[in-house]
């Protein structure tokens, strides 16, 4: 069973989970099950990094982000870096849009294009999370279903250039 995980949610609060594990029947390994409220090899909720990259679409600096959500200045930087990767915002938007398709077709006529494409993904986003969480799960948090939508995927690992050779 894995140890306890630790993770950082608004203010100082914290929240600390045992995730459990699943053998995959088809190659026979073992996978840890996160819950959708937070993100893979993140010290931080969903809701936090969420709340950081709708700053950051709204025109906020990391500085001022960092210092309103009390994280460090590093960190926030690095959300907000892979948060606008142009590919990743892309496919975030598509996914917000492929479940809202799945759940209210009419949702999709009232999404209106934005200047800043991280804002227009985190807008489809939100749509999204508002329409399952209207007709399928009233209960789970907005962010919790954008962790979902997502797949834990909010912002991207940093991509590693290959070495030379």
């Amino acid at each position: 069973m894995p140890a306890p995980a630790t993770v950082r949610d608004h203010g100082r609060a914290t929240l600390t989970l045992r995730p459990r594990r699943a053998r995959c029947p088809a190659c026979r390994t073992t996978h840890v099950l996160l819950p959708a409220l937070i993100a893979p090899r993140r010290a931080d909720t969903t809701a936090v990094i969420g709340a950081a990259l709708r700053a950051s679409a709204a025109g906020a600096g990391y500085r001022r982000i960092a210092a309103t959500l009390d994280r460090p200045v590093s960190t926030v930087r690095r959300w907000i870096r892979a948060g606008r990767d142009p590919e990743h915002v892309a496919w975030l938007r598509a996914q917000a849009v492929e479940w809202i398709a799945r759940v209210d077709r009419d949702v999709l006529a009232d999404l209106q294009p934005e200047t800043a494409q991280l804002g227009e993904a985190l807008t489809a986003l939100a749509a999204a999370a508002v329409t399952l969480r209207a007709r399928l799960v009233p209960r789970v948090p907005p962010w919790t279903v954008i962790g979902q939508i997502t797949r834990g995927r909010l912002v991207v690992a940093r991509r590693v250039a290959a070495a030379p050779g």
